[in-house]
């Protein structure tokens, strides 16, 4: 009879510089299954992005040292095959058009208001962009 090989945990980073939002993003996520890293601020999510490769990132916009725009963009031009593939999802309070249509020009998956939407549905986005249940 052949095992099934146990499924690796899905590797998220969560790049926000509010320490509560962090740790509640942080709880959620690792409680629905994922293996999480958190980051601070830009500079350390893009150093600590292309360290561990995760298959989905969450930045917010607005943040010290490097904002969350110029970090996708550093990862999708320095991460190789897989800056260009893994899956990105902007939360923030920022909902100006601007801001969301350069985050689209750099390739963002999806871009979500946090005012509009809360930590469980972030939590299906997420899943739904990497096809778990």
């Amino acid at each position: 009879m052949k095992k099934n090989k146990p499924r690796r945990k899905p590797k998220m980073l969560i790049v926000e510089d509010e320490p509560a939002i962090l740790r509640a993003m942080a709880t959620i996520f690792v409680r629905e299954g994922f293996e999480v890293f958190t980051a601070g601020d830009g500079e350390e999510g893009l150093a600590m992005s292309m360290d561990f490769h995760p298959d989905i990132i969450i930045l917010d916009i607005i943040m010290p040292k490097l904002d969350g725009i110029d970090l996708l963009r550093c990862v999708r031009e320095e991460g190789g095959a897989w800056g260009k593939g893994v899956k990105v999802l902007i939360y923030t309070n920022l909902s100006y058009n601007e801001k969301r249509k350069e985050a689209l020009t750099v390739g963002v998956t999806d871009f979500l208001i946090k005012a509009n939407t809360n930590l469980e549905t972030l939590v299906k986005k997420a899943k739904e962009e990497l096809g778990i249940s």
